[in-house]
């Protein structure tokens, strides 16, 4: 049985010690860099199982009908858009997930918050350089200022509660999110414009789907005070990026922290990656120890499961 780990851009899969636990008569190959689609059937013909590190690369229903030594597929996490299960379920192919930990999106949520209001990155590189703020402005205020929370579901409540932590007032908005609900957590129901335009930091937790993609489009964010942050470290599709750029380079923003983009990875030439105002990380929202140890710990045990003729956390 081969087994291939996709998009272990750390070199880190490897190393946790799980692995060792798989029979002899497994081969377990690691995939350091991002297969572009067109590679993807040829690099992935040889294998009979494929390990997906979220949704980092989809496996869509034309992809599997190529690869037919395939069957199994293992996705941190319970849940994978990105897979086709349907065509999964068709050709025989059986799809595994994993627990998950939770914890980790909502602690860089803050990072990006903490690090776009008080201009960390930017203070750091001029300090580098010598400079001693000279030329920097006063970073942003946490205590007192209003959090808008698009989306309190488990991510976004827990980002909500930190809020109230640090003094702010927390509001929120879901199209389907009720005022008993956000009673629950202690924040207060807002219409959607209104919560736009009176926040100072909005920051997303939504799914991806055909009622969010674009959600935050050229009027959305034209709501925006000139003086408010916004944070996205749910998906990229969700803030229209061009009207994004737009903002940016018009100044019509104080600042933007992103961990999400609508291609991953980001490339080189991106103009995000110039834009004016920004914080932005490599989608490193769920990308740490505890929560890998988790993911990668499951995954062999859905490996060694689905060997035995016995498979676990079967999607």
């Amino acid at each position: 049985m081969k087994v291939a780990v996709l998009d272990d851009y750390q070199h880190v899969a490897l190393s946790f010690p799980y692995w060792a636990a798989l029979p002899a008569d497994i081969e377990v190959v690691p995939f350091h860099e991002h297969l572009p689609p067109e590679e993807l059937a040829t690099r992935l013909e040889p294998f009979d199982a494929v390990v997906a590190m979220r949704e980092r690369t989809p496996l869509p229903g034309s992809l599997l009908a190529r690869l037919p030594r395939l069957r199994l597929i293992v996705t941190a996490g319970m849940v994978n858009a990105s897979i086709d299960l349907d065509a999964a379920r068709a050709r025989g192919i059986t799809v595994c997930g994993t627990a998950a930990v939770g914890s980790s999106t909502v602690e860089l949520t803050w990072a990006l918050i903490l690090a776009v209001a008080r201009g960390v990155p930017a203070a750091d590189a001029a300090l580098r350089d010598g400079v001693w703020q000279t030329g920097s402005t006063p970073g942003g205020d946490l205590a007192d200022a209003t959090l808008g929370v698009l989306g309190l579901g488990r991510l976004g409540s827990r980002v909500a509660t930190i809020g109230q932590a640090f003094g702010m007032r927390v509001v929120a908005w879901s199209e389907n999110l009720t005022a008993e609900r956000a009673a629950e957590v202690g924040v207060d129901l807002l219409p959607f414009d209104e919560l736009l335009s009176t926040s100072d930091i909005v920051t997303v937790h939504l799914r991806l789907g055909d009622r969010t993609r674009g959600l935050l489009g050229a009027r959305e964010l034209a709501l925006l005070k000139p003086t408010a942050y916004l944070v996205n470290t749910s998906r990229g599709p969700i803030v229209d990026q061009p009207a994004l750029l737009d903002a940016l380079s018009a100044g019509r923003l104080a600042g933007v922290g992103l961990d999400v983009y609508d291609i991953e990875p980001l490339p080189a030439d991106h103009p995000l990656l110039r834009a004016p105002n920004t914080v932005l990380t490599p989608h490193l929202g769920y990308v740490s120890r505890r929560t890998f140890d988790v993911f990668f710990r499951d995954m062999v045990e859905d490996i060694a499961a689905f060997h035995a003729g016995s498979p676990v956390r079967v999607l």
